[in-house]
């Protein structure tokens, strides 16, 4: 008598991939593609916008740059781009109010208000601070106690 041939073994539900969700539906979807955020670039426009007022900080370094740091990015770009012209002449007209208003305080007090000439470039670096915050948000900031000297 011949011996019969045995059948081969079944294979476990492991090795046939039942517990590992292979036979899932929902793993035969397609892969979602990956989130790309949007680029964290600012356009040029706004960066210039920005530097408006950022130039004014200049002033710290030289001495002059309150003034002319504005000025010399206003002069650069008024005409390319009309938010700079805006941005420019709104920190140009606040940072001659400031230098106005030191000078007055300094001189035109014979040195008694001397000692608010401290406040007064608190006042300055804050309003810059929040004007260039605005600027790359895309908005605009009015400077208060601003004299408007240049149209």
């Amino acid at each position: 008598m011949r011996p019969q041939l045995e059948k081969p073994p079944k294979l476990s539900s492991v090795a046939a991939g039942g517990d590992l969700g292979m036979n899932d539906p929902a793993m035969n979807e397609p892969t979602p593609p990956p989130y790309n955020p949007p680029p964290a670039s600012v356009p040029p426009t706004r960066a210039w916008d920005v530097a408006c007022h950022l130039a004014a900080f200049a002033g710290y370094l030289t001495g002059i740059g309150l003034v002319a740091g504005p000025l010399i990015v206003w002069l650069l770009k008024r005409a390319e781009m009309p938010s700079v012209d805006a941005h420019g002449k709104e920190s140009l007209n606040f940072h001659l109010s400031i230098l106005i208003y030191g000078l007055v305080l300094t001189f035109g007090t014979c040195f008694i208000g001397w000692f608010l000439v401290i406040p007064l470039a608190i006042f300055q670096i804050v309003c810059t601070i929040l004007a260039a915050i605005k600027a790359s948000e895309g908005g605009f900031y009015r400077y208060p106690l601003t004299i408007r000297l240049v149209t």
